[in-house]
């Protein structure tokens, strides 16, 4: 039988730091490496082409799921593996994937995510193992590009892998302000599709029941707790990020009165 060729795509913007790291997983698994560029100010491009990547120059767009879409549809081989550029493959999750798309059922498969925040990975809090659709076959899989956190929709049979994707998103916490920061802004511009209410009732729900809910279910029915006080950072800031955005969608909503 013969084997399978795997494509890697991802879209880039100023990532020449993380990029090797990534690039350098994915080295005996990669027939193919496509990366989009968002207009890198730094040597990401160049680093792209020293592992022989397939460069493909547009612009940084808001909805950052745009450019990853433009790389799956650039990929030639018959499995994409989609990846962000602060992840990376463990050896055993590469060599799974390897010893799976030789023969399977499946058009997709859901990876087991880890993520680092605060000196460790989280192992509770809901966020792992945290599943994220990345693996499917050619011309079965897109995004929808809509949303930040939106997971590809595949065509037919889904399946899981058993092996870590380990993910980097932070490396510091002034990082993780500011990607939560563009996160909320994103939610707000979704909350003005929603059209949601800025009277009193939108106010009582969006900044006092949603967060303390969003923390009770991170830190305690999901056991956030046991991660100490990476737990308890996370849990705390993801309640915040939810009353940042409503904030801001008042000030949006307002500013439209005033104008």
């Amino acid at each position: 039988m013969e084997k399978p060729k795997i494509s890697v795509a991802l879209a880039t913007f100023n990532e020449e730091k993380n990029l090797p790291v990534c690039l350098d997983s994915v080295k005996g698994l990669a027939e193919e490496i496509v990366v989009v560029d968002g207009g890198s100010t730094d040597k990401t491009v160049a680093v792209a082409q020293k592992y022989g990547a397939k460069v493909i120059a547009t612009t940084n767009k808001p909805i950052f799921h745009i450019n990853k879409q433009m790389a799956i549809d650039a990929c030639q081989g018959d499995w994409i593996l989609q990846l962000d550029v602060d992840e990376q493959l463990t050896p055993e999750l590469r060599r799974e994937i390897l010893a799976t798309v030789v023969k399977t059922k499946f058009n997709g498969f859901w990876l087991p995510r880890k993520n680092y925040f605060l000196g460790r990975y989280l192992t509770k809090g809901g966020q792992y193992p945290d599943y994220t659709l990345r693996l499917y076959r050619q011309g079965k899989g897109k995004l929808p590009c809509q949303s930040v956190h939106e997971q590809a929709v595949v065509e037919g049979k889904v399946g899981c892998l058993t092996s870590d994707l380990l993910h980097h998103p932070f490396p510091n916490f002034l990082e993780y302000l500011n990607k939560a920061n563009r996160y909320a802004n994103l939610l707000a511009n979704e909350y003005l599709k929603e059209n949601l209410s800025v009277g009193p009732w939108g106010v009582i729900k969006y900044l006092l029941v949603r967060p303390k809910l969003t923390f009770f279910e991170i830190f305690i029915r999901h056991r956030g707790f046991i991660d100490g006080f990476s737990g308890f950072v996370f849990a705390l800031f993801s309640a915040i990020q939810k009353m940042t955005a409503y904030i801001r969608y008042w000030e949006i909503i307002n500013a439209k009165k005033i104008h």
